[in-house]
């Protein structure tokens, strides 16, 4: 397999806050990456830079062979990145089949108005498909904002289907949510990948990284500390020293 996504070195500091530390990994095409470590370690950071909200100080980024730094979020949708947020952004007052509008308009390249008298054929149907797939079908007239927080990320991973992203940055999909939703966005990533999609996912829970995940790269301090297949990376001892020292770090300014 080729890179699709490399960072290279990034370095951003936000005041005297040293986000990310000379980060550099990659990302193979169809693979499912993985990416953990410490609250704080730089994940979402990285997410950022690479998808064009926050701009790097240092360091470069390159997506099929083409650098991808600087770029603005809409420029980075449209070359096939695709990202989901830890906290869900959908619009809670328009319905679920609403939403995929919205997006169908984005891959066009701006946001227009809802209000349109009627909506292609071709559109609502792909927006429908989609639905269907991530299990919201039966749900695509009931306001957004009425969805459970395990459905709003299974809307919001439908949403980011719609312009057939060749790799899609999922942040903390499992986070928050029952078993049962779990294993069904650990499916859909799963027949996705199948067909060709490439995945690099921020995650907290460790069973469901280490069951899903080719390659697992650990954060810590802003730069990535190991990278190798799950079963490697979960028997370092420098990612064990890493969330320790995140608990030390806690318990030590609790009793300050």
């Amino acid at each position: 397999m080729s890179d699709l996504l490399v960072v290279d070195g990034l370095e951003k500091s936000f005041g005297g806050l040293q986000a990310l530390s000379g980060c550099s990994l990659t990302l193979e095409e169809g693979s499912i990456g993985g990416l953990i470590g410490p609250n704080g370690s730089g994940k979402t950071t990285l997410f950022n830079i690479v998808t064009g909200y926050v701009r790097s100080d240092a360091g470069a980024v390159s997506f099929k062979g083409r650098p991808l730094v600087g770029g603005k979020p809409d420029q980075v949708f449209a070359l096939g990145i695709g990202r989901t947020f830890q906290l869900t952004r959908i619009f809670a007052r328009l319905t679920v089949l609403e939403n995929m509008l919205v997006a169908t308009q984005r891959r066009e390249g701006w946001l227009r108005s809802m209000v349109r008298g009627s909506e292609s054929t071709v559109e609502h149907e792909r927006a429908m498909d989609l639905l269907a797939f991530v299990g919201l079908a039966r749900l695509w007239d009931s306001s957004a904002g009425t969805l459970s927080y395990g459905q709003r990320k299974l809307l919001e991973l439908a949403y980011v289907l719609i312009a057939e992203p060749s790799v899609i940055l999922l942040d903390e999909p499992a986070g928050g949510i029952n078993p049962t939703l779990i294993d069904e966005i650990r499916s859909r990533i799963v027949e996705l990948n199948r067909q060709g999609t490439t995945f690099l996912i921020v995650e907290h829970n460790m069973e469901f990284v280490m069951g899903l995940c080719d390659k697992v790269t650990v954060m810590d301090m802003g730069c990535a500390i190991v990278s190798g297949p799950p079963d490697q990376v979960r028997a370092d001892p420098r990612v064990l020293d890493a969330y320790l020292g995140s608990v030390e770090e806690a318990s030590d300014d609790a009793g300050e």
